[in-house]
């Protein structure tokens, strides 16, 4: 089954809903249960789970993990914002039970398969949409217009000083001097393979490595986690980086070029390019990772932009596991999760895209 969007999958589970609301008609009217429940019956669910992977999912999986452990009290899950990489490896090992990844699977990393699954089976589904901010650390400069292929020279190191004329002649009445630390992760990084291909799209004529997980250039400030890069932004004047929106607190934010326009970040800017963009090559029925629209000329979209992804088994190898993923991520990619995850600033998934997800998540084997 191969996909355009997200939404096709929407539409599908909205017909299968129709068609079963249908049928319950034609069955005739059933009496009415004779009272309401007054609470929802106690969990039976018991067991520990493992996951690892982006750290931009730090503040929403903890959040997610104290709500379902709640709800859940005989269920302890962990997880571990060591980076995309690192999490999709220790997954494909069979290290932990499902990852969290800012950056989809590889062809060559599904094709390799994965440890801890019946015949290699894997659901990937998006966890939320975050913006991917510019962050910068000039003090008394509350505003800052950068387009692609300026971007791109000061992290590649070609533009070193705030008083750089690429820079002035973006900014009217810029008169901001003084070296550039640029901050980069120096960790395998799904956020960073997004900040690549953004830049390798818009400004291709500068950013000429492929994207990839780690940083292609040795250049700049090197720090370990989305963390990592806001403490050495924040504690380095004259500092710029790139880090998930949701993480970037009271640090400046630079407005990025869209067509003829510069363009800050949204919530809602960042939906709109997700939603206007078509599934990734690879995709399938349990695969719904997204192609982005790096190009957009449309400032109503802001295309600098992470899907976050949760990747889990079709089938597990330990059947004891599957319940415990299957209700955990489902909770995640609920209204209840996302409304959660909304809350530590992540930018959550529309209706039709839950319910598309859910359908996804629906399918892995107890």
């Amino acid at each position: 089954m191969k996909l355009t969007k997200l939404g096709t999958i929407g539409a599908i589970v909205a017909v299968g809903a129709l068609a079963l609301t249908g049928c319950a008609a034609n069955e005739g009217a059933k009496p009415a249960p004779s009272a309401a429940p007054t609470e929802a019956p106690a969990s039976t669910l018991a067991g520990t789970i493992a996951g690892a992977g982006a750290s931009s999912q730090g503040a929403a999986q903890e959040s997610w993990i104290a709500a379902f452990q709640t709800e859940n009290p005989d269920v302890t899950i962990s997880y571990d914002p060591s980076g995309s990489g690192a999490g999709r490896e220790a997954f494909i090992g069979g290290g932990v039970s499902y990852a969290g990844t800012d950056s989809a699977l590889s062809d060559d990393e599904i094709a390799g398969g994965f440890e801890g699954c019946v015949a290699d089976s894997f659901i990937q589904v998006p966890a939320f949409i975050d913006p991917i901010a510019v962050v910068f650390n000039l003090p008394g400069v509350a505003q800052l217009n950068l387009d692609a292929p300026t971007i791109a020279k000061i992290f590649k190191g070609e533009i070193t000083d705030w008083s750089d004329a690429a820079i002035a002649a973006q900014n009217s009445g810029w008169s901001t001097s003084g070296p550039i630390t640029a901050v980069h992760r120096s960790d395998d990084s799904g956020t960073t393979k997004n900040f690549a291909d953004y830049l390798s799209k818009v400004a291709p004529d500068v950013w000429t490595e492929k994207p990839a997980d780690p940083f292609p250039y040795s250049t700049g400030t090197g720090a370990q986690g989305t963390s990592g890069v806001i403490e050495a932004v924040k504690s380095a004047q004259g500092a710029i980086g790139y880090a998930a929106a949701s993480r970037a607190g009271d640090l400046g934010i630079a407005r990025i070029k869209v067509g003829d326009q510069y363009v800050a970040f949204s919530d809602e800017a960042a939906a709109a390019v997700v939603a206007g963009s078509p599934a990734a090559d690879n995709a399938s029925a349990t695969n719904l990772a997204i192609k982005l629209n790096r190009k957009t000329t449309n400032p109503a979209e802001y295309p600098l932009v992470l899907v976050s992804y949760l990747i889990a088994c079709g089938e597990y190898k330990d059947a004891a596991v599957a319940p415990l993923v299957k209700a955990y991520i489902g909770y995640v990619t609920s209204a209840a999760g996302q409304a959660a995850a909304a809350e530590t600033g992540s930018a959550p998934l529309s209706a039709d895209q839950i319910a598309a997800v859910q359908a996804v998540v629906a399918t892995i084997v107890e």
